[in-house]
């Protein structure tokens, strides 16, 4: 990224940078890049794909939600409407549609490809701040600035169908989706980076994680995003068999938990790359890229991960074998 001309910004009202014409590389983690690139470029997928998810009426769902949610707007909620607004600007964006639904469960969610709209339950509204709402938007914009909404499609019937076929079909589908699980879960650390660009504050953007892992209403002010932060450096360095338990943990997730995004965070702005974005270093959307760098990228993520894995996974069964030995040992000798 650093080979990029800086560019001078324009600051937005808000005290945030205006990130002009900025392209979803910029905050794309790469393995998320190289899942969709490929995709892409399979003759007639995408035109196929979309087909097929419209046979489910994008425009039924969104009648749905304008029957049974509440549209936000300068007369309806005004203050997250302007938040919305402001985030979009930040990032340069066209405004999306906006959903309040009345959902005990805290999410949100892009839907919609061609005419995408975004929707925020309830309860995420109930114990975030106001700061941390502008995060989840920003979130949800960077899903559909990056087109998220048709391959999240794809995975998510893919894991509907999975449960329908035989055994033995599910098994020769299983690595497969292990590879669309992990797809899934770096563009939400991919979309996690926007919404702190659309925010440009860290600890809002670890708060909000801190809050969907466990906010009570009204008792916001009782968290700590630094001891939340402590909480996921702790989680990160587990060894032994319990760091053998968050890897298997972890593989049929969608999204990954709340203490390894917060870490993800940190560790991306440890990087270098947000504050070269924030400096006008970053990739503008129509230059011309070479996908095979994603692919370089995510193929040395994956051969690194899979690694760790399997060498790990073989000293913890070692481990867990001499220690069986020498209880065994250690009892029999007790006995004798």
């Amino acid at each position: 990224m650093t080979a990029i001309e800086p560019r001078q910004l324009d600051l937005h009202p808000s005290g945030r940078r205006i990130l002009d014409e900025i392209s979803p590389r910029a905050w794309e983690h790469p393995t998320d890049r190289a899942a969709l690139g490929s995709l892409k470029q399979l003759p007639g997928f995408d035109g196929l794909l979309r087909k097929f998810v419209g046979m489910f009426g994008e425009k039924n769902i969104n009648t749905i939600y304008t029957a049974a949610s509440v549209k936000v707007g300068s007369r309806q909620y005004p203050e997250i409407h302007e938040g919305l607004v402001r985030v979009c600007e930040v990032l340069d964006t066209d405004v999306p549609p906006l959903f309040i639904s009345q959902t005990p469960i805290a999410n949100a969610g892009a839907v919609g490809m061609d005419h995408p709209f975004i929707v925020l339950n309830s309860s995420l509204i109930e114990i975030a701040s106001p700061q941390e709402v502008e995060v989840v938007l920003g979130h949800e914009v960077g899903h559909i600035m990056s087109e998220h909404a048709l391959y999240r499609t794809l995975l998510n019937l893919l894991l509907m169908l999975s449960g329908r076929v035989n055994p033995v079909v599910g098994q020769a589908a299983l690595p497969i989706m292990l590879a669309l699980l992990e797809w899934s879960r770096k563009a939400e650390i991919s979309c996690d980076r926007a919404g702190l660009l659309a925010v440009q504050e860290l600890e809002s953007a670890q708060g909000l994680h801190c809050a969907m892992a466990g906010g009570i209403r009204g008792r916001r002010d009782e968290l700590s995003v630094e001891a939340f932060v402590e909480q996921a450096e702790e989680y990160r360095n587990l060894e032994g068999l319990a760091a053998y338990y968050r890897v298997m943990a972890t593989l049929g997730r969608s999204h990954d938990f709340p203490v390894i995004r917060v870490a993800e965070l940190h560790n991306w702005v440890d990087g270098g790359d947000y504050e070269d974005i924030l400096s006008g270093v970053y990739p503008r959307r129509g230059e011309p890229y070479s996908s095979a760098i994603d692919w370089a990228s995510a193929g040395k993520h994956f051969s690194a991960k899979a690694g760790k894995v399997f060498e790990d996974s073989d000293q913890y069964v070692n481990d867990a074998l001499n220690n069986f030995m020498d209880n065994a040992k250690r009892i029999w000798d007790d006995a004798s």
